[in-house]
């Protein structure tokens, strides 16, 4: 007989946290899966705040993902430009940077490539 999981997990207590400026990424372990919050304030660009300490002009994760708050504009490097807000599902593959847009703070959930996204 196998044993029932009833776990409830919170991104408060997260399993990893990252940092950096205007920023933070927090993981959580669960099901097999490795989820990502992200938290960008005003200001924040994927190429300045995380790609810089890394040595990396764009993004190379690619990232499945759902907004909760704010807005951001990820630049693909073959020129596309895609907006996302509150309610968003996006699907973005490597090579891109990315910026906050506007006043508000950015939150968003990472289904996919949360593993592998700005690791020193």
């Amino acid at each position: 007989m196998s044993e029932s999981v009833a776990r409830v997990r919170r991104f408060d207590d997260p399993d990893e946290h990252r940092d950096f400026p205007l920023g933070r990424f927090d993981l959580l372990r669960a099901g097999g899966l490795t989820i990502g919050r992200a938290e960008y304030e005003p200001g924040w660009r994927w190429s300045e705040h995380v790609g810089a300490d890394l040595g990396q002009a764009v993004c190379d994760v690619a990232h499945l993902g759902l907004v909760l708050a704010g807005r951001n504009r990820i630049e693909m490097t073959d020129g596309r430009v895609v907006e996302v807000g509150p309610g968003d599902l996006f699907e973005i593959g490597p090579g891109h940077d990315s910026v906050v847009i506007g006043d508000e703070p950015y939150v968003s959930i990472h289904f996919l490539g949360a593993d592998a996204y700005a690791i020193r």
